[in-house]
């Protein structure tokens, strides 16, 4: 189960990963269940995003609210 927090930052890593904060504490409950991925960018810059598994669980709860 998700916390409030880690929900809402998954949510931001789908539609604003530029805009994250890349020490929230949060980030390492999502890579740990392998929700989020670092992504290296062709600039040399780093970036979150979703994984397969991170996409399926916002689609079941989306399904569910």
């Amino acid at each position: 189960m998700l916390s409030p927090h880690e929900f809402a930052t998954l949510l931001l890593v789908k539609d604003a990963p530029n805009q994250i904060d890349m020490e929230r504490e949060e980030l390492d409950a999502l890579l740990e269940r392998q929700l989020v991925q670092l992504e290296r960018l062709a600039s040399g810059l780093q970036q979150w995003r979703l994984t397969e598994i991170g996409n399926s669980a916002l689609r079941a709860i989306k399904r569910c609210s």
